[in-house]
């Protein structure tokens, strides 16, 4: 959960997580979506579908348990090299580094690396650095305090240098550098996309809903269908091409029910929700992994991204304030 999150928004999906799946056995024998859901509003969904199959696989495996070295770690569906090296040192005490981002710029400014930490090469450098400072015993101690020195200490913008216990030793504040070190290539500015969202209803009262691809971005979870505009297209004729080409269904757009505004990590979206009358076909999965027609009230169950529970959260609240209005 700490890959790419700050602790303090994980803590509690840390917490609402372990109380769901308290073991490897329970985390391995819940459904993905169960898993998912759980772990809804925490982002970068990837990880919690290779957690899932991380727990399955050590199960199923004649150990049963997660390994202790780094080496058979790294093998492990969602586990890198940082990972790794932080789960060996710190809860098995092994003598290898734990070089997230934090330490990587401790390093890179402890030793004044002049390249880009981006890069696969610097990287490696930078860990054969860390390695070389590794002490013989409580490795996972100084692997913490590395990480924790980056994090609160010398930190990205007006680094507190005087507060280091590094300061004599480091090669960048010698040089007047540590405001412009770590080097990295320019971030460009993310695209933004107009996204139109289908909100079917069947004669039932159920909506239309489908689950995305595993292997898609937000693979696993449920959205209201639609997709992203091209140039020149209206949202309307959007949600008509997508609706055909993904569940090859005809669709009349009506009424906009919602405008959500969203941003990714390399993107943002406005997506725009209508509700839509289903003209002519069934659904079918031509470009997700399945459909389903769920009554409002179950939208809840089902996990989906920030932007679509916020289209789930207006569907329920519509359909509340009409079943709320005075019958004739």
């Amino acid at each position: 959960m700490l890959q790419q999150t700050q602790v303090d928004t994980v803590i509690p999906y840390y917490e609402r997580f372990l109380a769901h799946f308290p073991d490897l056995g329970a985390l391995a024998a819940a459904p993905l979506e169960d898993v998912l859901r759980v772990w809804e509003g925490l982002g970068y969904y990837a990880r919690a579908r290779r957690l899932h199959r991380a727990a399955q696989e050590l199960d199923c495996s004649a150990v049963g348990k997660l390994p202790e070295s780094a080496n058979q770690l790294i093998e492990l569906p969602g586990v890198g090299t940082y990972t790794a090296g932080a789960i060996a040192s710190i809860a098995f005490g092994e003598r290898v580094p734990a070089v997230d981002g934090n330490a990587r710029r401790v390093l890179s400014r402890l030793f004044a690396i002049r390249a880009d930490v981006t890069r696969s090469a610097t990287k490696r450098r930078i860990r054969a650095l860390a390695h070389q400072l590794l002490p013989t015993e409580d490795v996972g101690a100084f692997n913490e305090a590395l990480i924790e020195l980056g994090a609160t200490v010398c930190t990205p913008r007006r680094p507190s240098c005087p507060q280091c216990p590094l300061l004599d030793h480091c090669g960048a504040y010698a040089e007047g550098e540590q405001e412009r070190l770590p080097l990295r290539r320019p971030r460009r500015k993310p695209p933004h996309y107009d996204v139109a969202a289908a909100v079917t209803q069947g004669g039932d009262g159920t909506v239309l809903v489908a689950q995305r691809n595993l292997d898609d971005m937000l693979g696993g979870l449920w959205e209201f269908p639609g997709g992203k505009c091209e140039d020149g297209e209206t949202l309307e004729a959007c949600l008509t091409r997508e609706m055909e080409e993904e569940l090859g269904v005809t669709v009349d757009a009506g009424e906009r029910l919602i405008v959500v505004e969203h941003a990714y990590t390399h993107f943002s979206i406005t997506l725009h929700a209508y509700w839509c009358e289903l003209i002519e076909g069934e659904p079918r999965c031509i470009d997700c992994a399945q459909t389903r027609w769920v009554p409002p009230a179950a939208l809840a169950s089902l996990p989906m991204s920030v932007a679509d529970r916020k289209v789930a959260q207006a569907v329920v609240a519509h359909v509340g304030h009409r079943d709320r209005r005075p019958q004739p």
